[in-house]
């Protein structure tokens, strides 16, 4: 059998730890796990917070979007991922319809916190879901909201396209994460947002933000971790990088990664909108 490598060298991340780092202006490092084994991985490379996406729906399990994944499959594969993380904050995605309402929600969240060992919830947009944020905040539960390009709202947008380009849905944008943070939500993840108006909304929130496709003056980078690998089938996001490519380990380009947020060259100009 396969020993449990998981190992507690550095001390666990925490929320109000994140926001000491916005504050610090020290960036903060985040990637997609979906296994005990990339956890390991990711928390050896000196990830600060791992986050379980529904993105398991098109890169674990094959799907055409994250809509079909279910609440049992994101408590399965956050706890497999918990039992590879001794210091990263864990942080698991909502799925597709688990956060309809409060109730809903509160049940979802206690699910993926209390069965699945996640230390955070993520879910996406704003409108009715500012009640079900400042619902879970109420429990204290923390919350990372999730605007711009909303995978869950794919038919909705009609597609994967940069959100926030013209200027009634910029001051929409920026309007709906002044709302998301004064719900309660203690970070939030810009997907595909112009990086004028992400470093906008950064400047202008209390919160940690965290850029995927959103420029490099967000608070944090997350990616995909199969993105990052180069192990996605099909076209890589122009918003990831191949830190895998030209040899090493996984480790390695983990680190890579890791570096190369902090120090500030990824994303680099190539990767914005």
């Amino acid at each position: 059998m396969y020993a449990n490598a998981k190992s507690a060298a550095r001390a666990a991340v925490t929320v109000p730890q994140l926001h000491a780092m916005k504050a610090r202006s020290e960036k903060i490092v985040m990637l997609t796990a979906y296994d005990a084994s990339f956890a390991v991985q990711c928390d050896a490379a000196g990830v600060d917070a791992v986050l379980v996406g529904d993105s398991l729906g098109m890169v674990v399990q094959g799907h055409a979007s994250t809509l079909p994944v279910s609440v049992d499959d994101m408590v399965y594969h956050t706890a497999a991922v918990a039992r590879g993380t001794a210091s990263a904050l864990l942080i698991a995605d909502m799925p597709f319809m688990s956060f309809r309402d409060a109730e809903a929600a509160l049940r979802s969240a206690g699910r993926l916190l209390a069965e699945g060992g996640a230390a955070m919830v993520k879910l996406e947009g704003a409108g009715y879901v500012l009640d079900v944020i400042a619902a879970l905040a109420r429990h204290a539960i923390p919350v990372c909201a999730h605007l711009g390009l909303t995978p869950q709202s794919v038919h909705k947008l009609g597609g994967y396209r940069v959100q926030g380009k013209g200027k009634d849905a910029a001051a929409q944008l920026l309007a709906d994460a002044r709302a998301v943070a004064d719900a309660g939500a203690d970070l939030l993840v810009l997907e595909c947002v112009p990086a004028t108006l992400a470093k906008r909304i950064t400047n202008e929130i209390p919160i940690p933000t965290i850029g995927i496709g959103a420029g490099a003056d967000c608070d944090g980078q997350v990616l995909v971790l199969y993105d990052m690998l180069g192990i996605t089938p099909g076209k890589r996001p122009r918003f990831s990088k191949d830190f895998l490519a030209g040899g090493g380990s996984v480790g390695e380009a983990i680190r890579a990664y890791a570096e190369a947020v902090r120090d500030g060259t990824f994303p680099a100009a190539e990767h914005a909108f």
